[in-house]
Parts: structure tokens; C-alpha cells; sequence
């Protein structure tokens, strides 16, 4: 017996269910379900990872800021200007005349700025991270600049060491990436520590 194709129920009541569950179910509700548990399980980093002091926001632990003072670590330079909406990095190839030039007129600055010689200035202080706002610096980036943040803070180097070692992170999970130090997290705990009485 052949069924006439309009008696069968109409194929469009199939897909306009289909798409409903898929539209609410996975694009609403499966959203605002892990919104929701990030928020419960990771409340620090669900809020974009805001550091406050004294009850004002001052800045994000995953975004890096400038530092003109001389009593800071300076940041990693950006290609973005530290503006968090306009992401990225330079994309000028290591061939690129420009980008040797800026490379070495930061190394010159940080020479001038650290009194080191420029063999000794590591990379990440003169080149930019690909997303621009990296708020990380090698270990050996802060270390080259603890003598003078030292030195105009009137504390003893030691003291300034000490803080780049407790704010020195490890590998990820031991495995990935390299030790790094937070820069805004390391020069809130120098303002935090102060001068020596």
C-alpha cells in the first residue's frame, strides 16, 4: 500500500524542532550552563582576572600595561599599545628592515635604561608577543632590571630578588612553557613592600 506523501507528517515540523533544540538547547542553554559553572567553579578568572587595591580596579593578571616609572619593572613591549581591543602583533617578518631597526632601538633603550651590555638583553624585552598585551617577562628579563628598580626604590637588592622569587611561576601543570614572572603582580607587591625603616 503507498502512503501519500501528503498524508505523512510535513518534513518542515522535523526541522523546525531541529533547529529550536539546536538554536536554544546548545546555542542558549549549553552557553549560560558552562557561563554559569565557570563562574561557580573559576570566579576569579570568569571576571577577566581583575586585580583591585584599596577598592578600585587597577588592571588584569592576563593583560599586560605599561610602566614609565623608574621605581617598576617595565613590561614587554606591545604592537597593540597595551589596548586590549586591538590585539596583535606586529606581522613584520625577521627579514623586515623596520623590525630589525625597532628591535635594536629597544635593545638600546634597555642598555641605556639597565646599564647592561646588549648581549645580555634577553628577547622578550625587545620584541613584541604575537597578541600584544603578553603580561608575562622571563625571569632573566626582571632580573636585569632589579638593580635599578632597587637602586630608585632605596631598597637592598636582596630584598628586591626575593619578591622576583616569589613571584616567579613555574612551568604549566610542570610541563609547559617556560618559569615567567607576572609584571603588574610583581611591581604592586614593590609598592606593597615599600621603603626599609
Amino acid at each position: 500500500m503507498n502512503v501519500s506523501p501528503l498524508s505523512s507528517p510535513p518534513v518542515w515540523r522535523a526541522s523546525l524542532m531541529l533547529a529550536l533544540i539546536t538554536l536554544f538547547g546548545f546555542g542558549l542553554l549549553y552557553s549560560l550552563a558552562g557561563a554559569g559553572l565557570g563562574r561557580v567553579l573559576f570566579p576569579h578568572q570568569a571576571t577577566g582576572s581583575l586585580i583591585e587595591r584599596d577598592g578600585q580596579v587597577i588592571g588584569s593578571s592576563l593583560v599586560a600595561q605599561p610602566f614609565a616609572d623608574d621605581r617598576y619593572v617595565q613590561s614587554r613591549p606591545s604592537a597593540a599599545g597595551y589596548d586590549v581591543m586591538a590585539l596583535a602583533g606586529s606581522n613584520q617578518a625577521r627579514t623586515n628592515p623596520d623590525l630589525r631597526a625597532r628591535i635594536d632601538e629597544a635593545r638600546t633603550a634597555v642598555v641605556t635604561r639597565e646599564g647592561v651590555a646588549p648581549a645580555d638583553v634577553p628577547g622578550d624585552l625587545v620584541t613584541q608577543s604575537g597578541g600584544g598585551i603578553d603580561p608575562h617577562l622571563s625571569p632573566a628579563s626582571v632580573q636585569i632590571q632589579v638593580a635599578r628598580v632597587a637602586r630608585v626604590r632605596g631598597l637592598p637588592v636582596s630584598d628586591v630578588e626575593q619578591l622576583v622569587a616569589e613571584h616567579t611561576e613555574g612551568r604549566q601543570f610542570g610541563l609547559l612553557g617556560a618559569p615567567r614572572v607576572n609584571v603588574l603582580e610583581l611591581n604592586l607587591a614593590l609598592d606593597a613592600r615599600g621603603k626599609p625603616e
